[in-house]
C-alpha cells in the first residue's frame, strides 16, 4: 500500500445555520486515509459521518478547518472545478439505489453514462470500460437488463461499477448494507475488497453497523463531530473474521487532537459513575496514564 496520505483533514469544523439555531456538526476533526486504504468509518446517527461524508465528497463545504483530497484543497476549489472534482476524483455508492441507478436504462447504459460528462480525463472505450467494471463486480451477464429486472444485490453492485467509471482516487460508500440482509450484505463487502484489491481504489465506508469493523483494517469512531478513537484488526484476525473461523481481537486506540486532548467514550464515562466534568488522572509506574473518578 503508498503510505501517502489520499484524505487529509485538519481541525475540520462544518456548522449549519438556520433562523433561530446554529448546529456544530464537525468539532475540530482531524483524519488521515492512506492512498489504496479501506477503511470504515462509524458513529450513531447525529455524529458528523455523514456530514464528513458529504464534504469529502464534493457535497457540502466546511466552515473551517483544512480538507485535501487527492491532492485537491476543497477549500479552494471554484464551481467549474467542483464539478470536475466530483465527476472525476470521487465515486459515491448510497444505501438506495433509487439514487445511484436511472431504471430506464439498461445495467451497461448505466455503468456508461458518468463518463459522458468527463471532461478531465475522457475514457476512451466506454463500453469497454463498462463490460470490464460489470466483469469485476460479477454482474457482466446482466449487462442489457433494466432495474426491473434485477435483485437488490444485483443493482448493488451496478452501483459500485458505475461508481468507479471514471477511474476515481477514493469510493464513498454511504450505508451501504443499511437495508440489505447478511448475505447481501457480505456480498458487498466482498465486492469492496475486490475493488480495492484489483484497482487500488482507496474505499472509505461510512456506517453506523460496527460489524463491518470485521471486513476492514481501520475503523475510526466519531463521536460528537470529533474523531475519539480507532480500532485497528491485524491482517490475520481480520482474515479469521472474513473466513467466519471467528477471533478478530481489536485494539481500540484513543485518537489525540494536536493540543493532546483526548474524548472518553459516554460508556466509559458512565460506568466511572461521574457526578459532574471532573476526573482524576496520574500516570504509573509503567507510564500508562490513568483516568478514575475523583
Amino acid at each position: 500500500m503508498n503510505t501517502e496520505n489520499v484524505i487529509i483533514a485538519e481541525n475540520l469544523v462544518k456548522i449549519y445555520k438556520t433562523k433561530d439555531i446554529e448546529v456544530l456538526a464537525l468539532q475540530g476533526l482531524d483524519l488521515t486515509i492512506a492512498r489504496g486504504e479501506i477503511m470504515a468509518i462509524i458513529g450513531n446517527s447525529g455524529s458528523g459521518k455523514s456530514t464528513l461524508l458529504n464534504m469529502i465528497g464534493g457535497l457540502d463545504k466546511p466552515s473551517a478547518g483544512s480538507l485535501t483530497v487527492d491532492g485537491k484543497d476543497l477549500f479552494k476549489l471554484n464551481e467549474r472545478e467542483l464539478v470536475a472534482y466530483k465527476t472525476a476524483t470521487v465515486g459515491f455508492v448510497w444505501q438506495n439505489n433509487a439514487r445511484n441507478l436511472i431504471p430506464y436504462l439498461t445495467a451497461l447504459e448505466n455503468v456508461q453514462m458518468p463518463m459522458q460528462f468527463n471532461t478531465v480525463a475522457p475514457v476512451k472505450n466506454k463500453k469497454k470500460r463498462a463490460l470490464d467494471l460489470l466483469e469485476l463486480t460479477g454482474i457482466a451477464h446482466r449487462a442489457k437488463h433494466r432495474l426491473n429486472q434485477l435483485s437488490g444485490g444485483e443493482q448493488q453492485r451496478i452501483a459500485i461499477a458505475l461508481a468507479l467509471a471514471n477511474h476515481p482516487a477514493v469510493l464513498l460508500a454511504d450505508e451501504p448494507t443499511g437495508s440489505v440482509d447478511t448475505k447481501t450484505t457480505n456480498m458487498i463487502l466482498d465486492m469492496f475488497r475486490a475493488v480495492n484489491k484489483e484497482l487500488g481504489t482507496t474505499v472509505v465506508i461510512v456506517t453506523h453497523d460496527r460489524e463491518i469493523s470485521k471486513s476492514v483494517e481501520r475503523v475510526v469512531a466519531i463521536r460528537d463531530g470529533k474523531t475519539s478513537s480507532e480500532f485497528i484488526q491485524s491482517y490475520a484476525d481480520r482474515l479469521a473474521n472474513i473466513e467466519g473461523f471467528g477471533g478478530g481481537a481489536q485494539v481500540e486506540l484513543a485518537v489525540l487532537d494536536r493540543a493532546g486532548r483526548v474524548q472518553i467514550p459516554r460508556e466509559f464515562l458512565e460506568k466511572m459513575g461521574l457526578d459532574g466534568n471532573r476526573v482524576r488522572m496520574y500516570m504509573n509506574e509503567e507510564n500508562r496514564v490513568i483516568i478514575q473518578a475523583p
